[in-house]
């Protein structure tokens, strides 16, 4: 995961994730249906219509389209993009900063596992100029949390494997906690929003050694390594895995409303 306050800055390794894409939308944890629930109730408007920054292969969008959302992309990778569109979602290729809006206007822009590729200051700027008078700012993370002998085994092997990366955090929470709080800090800078709220879910999932490896290979630090540097990783990973283990997920939301 990014543990530096500038990854927007990081363009390569921000749009590496297309490398994979439908791995990455097989394997990539959803959102809770209750996260999306709050976020719908909080905002204005019959219909909604939605801007999905960084909306990748749609794993954002799905469940906003069936909360009954109308709901539009933004993408910089044409991979991650093209998955999407093959699921019936319209989507821009930009990244959000240089993304021309042309008129349009929504109720709601959110951010699912993205916004720490924006920068902070002028994403919220050009998603007040995009929101209607009342409209919502939504930015989300799921932290990954392995029980805590099985993440303790992960940091080891991954210290040891690819020692040139950085350290994985003992505490995923908080790591996403410390984006989260760049994120307010930007929308606060903005001057067009309400304080930001944070907002917490929480919920646990069992995987098996297939599923994690599977997924492995779709994080921030592995997707630029070469199959060389990244089977090794894989192949301690799996012998220390002894059947299943639980993945505590928070999801961290980061939101506020547009000034009238």
């Amino acid at each position: 995961m990014p543990t530096n306050p500038r990854t927007h800055e990081q363009r390569q390794v921000a749009e590496s994730f297309g490398v994979d894409a439908e791995r990455y939308d097989r394997t990539r944890p959803g959102y809770p249906a209750e996260m999306v629930r709050a976020i719908v109730e909080a905002t204005p408007g019959q219909r909604i219509d939605v801007l999905d920054v960084g909306c990748g292969t749609g794993i954002s969008a799905r469940p906003f389209r069936r909360a009954g959302c109308r709901v539009h992309g933004v993408e910089p990778d044409p991979r991650m993009a093209a998955l999407a569109r093959r699921g019936g979602i319209e989507v821009d290729e930009s990244t959000f900063e240089a993304w021309e809006p042309h008129g349009r206007t929504v109720d709601l822009v959110i951010a699912g596992q993205t916004w720490h590729w924006v920068d902070p200051v002028a994403g919220a700027r050009r998603a007040a100029e995009v929101l209607r008078p009342g409209g919502r700012l939504a930015v989300f993370w799921n932290a990954m949390q392995p029980e805590p002998a099985v993440a303790e085994t992960f940091a080891q092997i991954n210290a040891e494997v690819l020692p040139e990366l950085p350290r994985l955090p003992p505490d995923a929470a908080a790591a996403y906690s410390a984006m989260g709080a760049t994120a307010a800090d930007g929308i606060r800078a903005a001057g067009a929003f309400t304080e930001p709220a944070e907002w917490r879910f929480g919920s646990e999932r069992r995987y098996t050694r297939e599923e994690w490896l599977d997924m492995v290979p779709t994080q921030g630090f592995y997707t630029r390594l070469p199959p060389g540097r990244l089977r090794p990783l894989l192949d301690r990973m799996g012998a220390a895995i002894d059947g299943a283990f639980t993945v505590r997920v928070t999801t961290l939301v980061v939101t506020a409303s547009r000034r009238a």
